[in-house]
């Protein structure tokens, strides 16, 4: 049986592989600092998107997407100012993006939300 871990990293390259396939370029995975971790960083044309990857094998408890509150959204906020402090990024146009997957094998469900939220965590008016 795979770990959490080993799902979360098969998660993130189903995820980079769907993003690619609508235009994203994947530039950087899973940039950590001690306040908080932003699992993929894109280009989607000219705006540096920093993605939050969830996944859950079904749905009985809730969407993947629903799993993120505004403490993890500030948690990803955080680790996307440090990576965009040291790639002299932090005037480019950001947007912070959640990619929902739901189910496991052959036909997972994907879903985007570009703009999940802003730089204070909060969701979009």
């Amino acid at each position: 049986m795979p770990s959490t871990r080993d799902k979360g990293s098969d998660a993130e390259r189903r995820a980079e592989a769907w993003l690619a396939r609508r235009g994203y370029v994947v530039i950087d995975r899973n940039h950590a600092t001690r306040r908080g971790e932003v699992d993929l960083i894109c280009r989607d044309g000219g705006t540096l998107c920093f993605v939050e990857v969830r996944s859950r094998s079904d749905s009985v408890h809730g969407a993947p997407e629903e799993t993120i509150d505004r403490r993890k959204a500030l948690r990803v906020v955080a680790a996307a100012t440090d990576w965009a402090r040291r790639h002299d990024s932090l005037d480019d146009e950001i947007r912070f993006d959640v990619l929902s997957i739901t189910g496991e094998g052959d036909d997972p469900v994907f879903e985007l939300f570009a703009g999940a939220f802003d730089a204070a965590g909060e969701p979009p008016p």
